[in-house]
């Protein structure tokens, strides 16, 4: 039988993680982290995943899956002595390095004060092969892209048929990113007899059909974020040809006084055509795509969450590895195919009851497509025509 929650998101939640049956090691760190009330998606995830039920649970990027399903994996493994060495107990499988980074990051923080060690490692291509493999040892929970786990296992350095906690990850992005063929590889591979955990940002006809196969009996979670939770972001359009909007991007750069400034373009090529010319005019920025070295990934990516970097300049999706709760400024260089890609972007900024500025850049071609998106938001955006503004020596 399912159970369907649909649940507004909110700051307010009239719960604390005391009462989600954690344990305290567990709770402890949440405290010192200052991690004071879960959010609807742990509120209703950490319970059903510690009771070790079957989870189908949608909500946007932002609003807390990550610690929905690490922190009742933590409390279920330390339950558990350790399995035989290279079999793992729990793999949790994500499109995007990034995304595998990211969420080994809090696995590594929530488990600062568990009473043994659990060994966790993030796995993904672009690196070499070897030094994964010997670091494989003792590993408990895993963190994989899908290429790089079928790598590890042809090369038996490790095993799934003691995997008792599988967790697919942005698994909308893993099916957009045409995945299909390894993840049936890697599910032939697993114990038939575990807990099956898929989180996405979107209840697709493809999310449906995975969870049809994948889930028994699942808890279906779905949380919809409030119509006007973007009223905390102030967006603004400005009419621009073309040729103008790369001296306009800078204009805006330069006269506002951004501390952060995340920017999306289409294309590789457009990623990093963008990021070179803010660089030769004095504007302290960098490119994140799926080109670059992971070296230079990582690198930039640390550098703007720690705001050495001013300016970001990235795809949709490697910008799935970015969660700043006080990213001041959105700005869409290019429109994204998707309105829901254009929530998702300026959604970035406005976390956390704090405002944020969401800015497009609208071509006389894209005018069409921006009154769709608006349409699709229920929500229409002050247009600037910028032939007035002066941008000489931008």
């Amino acid at each position: 039988m399912v159970y369907i929650c649909a649940a507004i998101i909110q700051r307010e939640v009239n719960m604390s993680f005391e009462k989600l049956g954690l344990h305290n090691s567990i709770l402890s760190t949440l405290s010192q982290l200052n991690f004071e009330k879960p959010y609807p998606i742990q509120t209703e995830a950490i319970p059903a995943a510690i009771a070790k039920k079957d989870i189908l649970g949608i909500a946007k990027t932002g609003s807390g899956k990550t610690a929905s399903f690490v922190l009742p994996i933590l409390h279920n493994i330390i339950q558990d002595a350790p399995n035989k060495n290279r079999h793992i107990n729990a793999l949790i499988v994500v499109p995007t390095r990034e995304l595998a980074i990211q969420v080994h990051e809090v696995l590594t923080s929530f488990s600062r004060q568990l009473p043994r060690r659990v060994k966790t490692m993030a796995v993904y291509g672009g690196v070499s092969i070897n030094p994964q493999m010997m670091k494989m040892n003792g590993v408990e929970i895993l963190v994989a892209t899908p290429g790089r786990l079928l790598e590890l296992i042809e090369n038996k350095a490790l095993y799934l048929t003691s995997v008792k906690t599988l967790v697919l990850d942005e698994a909308d992005k893993m099916l957009n990113l045409g995945f299909k063929d390894e993840m049936d590889r890697i599910l032939g591979l697993l114990p038939k007899k575990r807990q099956n955990l898929l989180f996405s940002a979107t209840l697709s006809e493809g999310i449906q059909d995975i969870s049809r196969v994948l889930l028994h009996d699942p808890i279906t979670i779905k949380i919809e974020a409030k119509e006007d939770n973007i009223e905390l972001i102030k967006q603004k359009a400005y009419g621009v040809t073309e040729e103008r909007k790369g001296p306009l991007l800078r204009y805006l750069i330069k006269t506002n006084n951004y501390k952060q400034i995340l920017i999306f373009a289409s294309t590789v090529y457009k990623v990093d055509n963008v990021a070179d010319k803010l660089r030769k005019n004095g504007i302290n920025a960098q490119a994140i795509h799926a080109k670059k070295s992971q070296k230079a990934r990582t690198a930039a990516l640390s550098d703007f969450k720690n705001g050495h970097l001013k300016v970001l300049v990235a795809t949709d999706l490697l910008a799935r590895g970015i969660d700043i709760e006080f990213l001041p400024c959105v700005i869409n260089y290019e429109l994204p195919r998707s309105p829901k890609d254009y929530v998702h972007r300026i959604g970035r900024t406005g976390r956390a009851e704090s405002p944020g500025d969401a800015i497009s850049l609208i071509t006389p071609e894209e005018q069409h497509h921006f009154r769709v998106i608006q349409k699709k938001m229920k929500k229409w955006v002050d247009m600037v025509e910028s032939d007035e503004i002066d941008l000489h020596g931008m």
